[in-house]
């Protein structure tokens, strides 16, 4: 049910968070299942929200075991179609919990669901494809021994920066891979080795791979050029943009950057903080210049997002 509620503003907040959100092969978007999404992770549970937000259908996400410790945590997380998955870093005696996890994925599956693992297991902030865990082929061949049809989709996500908002995003899909596209009668062992093989090849070229002090291919590749005309319709408005959300982004900003959080997980816990703040933000805003200028409060809480947006359109992308 929660997942269902969050669903829409949580694709209503990209348009103020991200310049713009680029998708190529956009029928992807409307694909049914059984389908197992296979993506690369380079910004903590932000790629999860981004892919989760614009699939039409539900998306059930595997996520970091250790996250699902507290139980109301877990009860919150499982609210949001989120499912553990356990490393051998977060404790050797709770990889046998993946099995379970592994059986409700595959009941998903036979209800003809989605699910989304990130193949390379760890998030860290660069642009480059990693080394791939196992876990997606496990998950892949036992389903496909168990006779489910199911469909792997290569998914590859690239962002402008991974410390501010107003960036560019840019989410690619491969084609499906099939159980008919791995040799037949290879081993359990050799076919996820095979497996790992046919993935890192189609993700290759979805993942782009540039250095992080390389300014000039970042902007090549993530560039969004924006026409004269639209700088001056948008100057006025962005200006008061940057003057009414300062105030909230710089203690979002404070309160993300503390040290008791992984810098690779800055992004997404920005965005998490801007998501459940900006509608009490707005809602004062809105009181406060009603107040003051005594102008129409429905109109204030349509023109301060529009703002926020004019001035994400006009800030500096590099």
């Amino acid at each position: 049910m929660l997942y269902r509620l969050l669903k829409i503003p949580a694709a209503l907040s990209f348009w103020i968070y991200c310049r713009q959100l680029r998708v190529t092969n956009k029928a992807m978007l409307t694909a049914k299942g059984p389908l197992l999404i296979a993506s690369n992770h380079p910004n903590s549970f932000l790629d999860a929200i981004i892919i989760s937000s614009l699939f039409k259908r539900p998306v059930y996400s595997l996520a970091r075991g250790d996250a699902f410790k507290n139980k109301w945590v877990s009860m919150l997380l499982r609210s949001l179609n989120m499912l553990p998955v356990y490393r051998t870093s977060e404790g050797v005696e709770n990889m046998e919990h993946n099995y379970q996890t592994f059986a409700a994925c595959k009941e998903i599956f036979k209800t003809d669901g989605i699910v989304l693992i990130f193949s390379e297991g760890r998030c860290i902030n660069e642009w480059h494809l990693r080394p791939l865990m196992k876990g997606t082929a496990r998950l892949a061949i036992s389903s496909w021994e168990e006779g489910i049809d199911l469909a792997v989709l290569p998914t590859g996500l690239n962002y402008q920066s991974f410390s501010k908002f107003g960036k560019n995003i840019d989410l690619n899909f491969g084609e499906f891979i099939h159980k008919k596209d791995l040799p037949r009668d290879n081993g359990f062992g050799k076919s996820i080795n095979a497996f790992n093989q046919l993935l890192h090849t189609t993700l290759k070229p979805l993942v782009y791979e540039m250095d992080k002090n390389d300014t000039a291919a970042l902007k090549q590749k993530m560039g969004a050029p924006i026409a004269i005309l639209k700088k001056i319709l948008l100057a006025l408005p962005a200006t008061i943009g940057y003057l009414l959300h300062s105030p909230l982004y710089v203690t979002a900003k404070k309160i993300a950057s503390k040290k008791i959080f992984d810098s690779d997980h800055f992004d997404s816990i920005l965005f998490g903080i801007l998501f459940l703040t900006y509608p009490i933000y707005l809602l004062l805003i809105g009181i406060l210049i009603n107040s003051i200028a005594g102008l129409s409060y429905w109109l204030l809480v349509t023109f301060v997002p529009f703002s926020a947006w004019s001035y994400m359109m006009l800030k500096k992308q590099f």
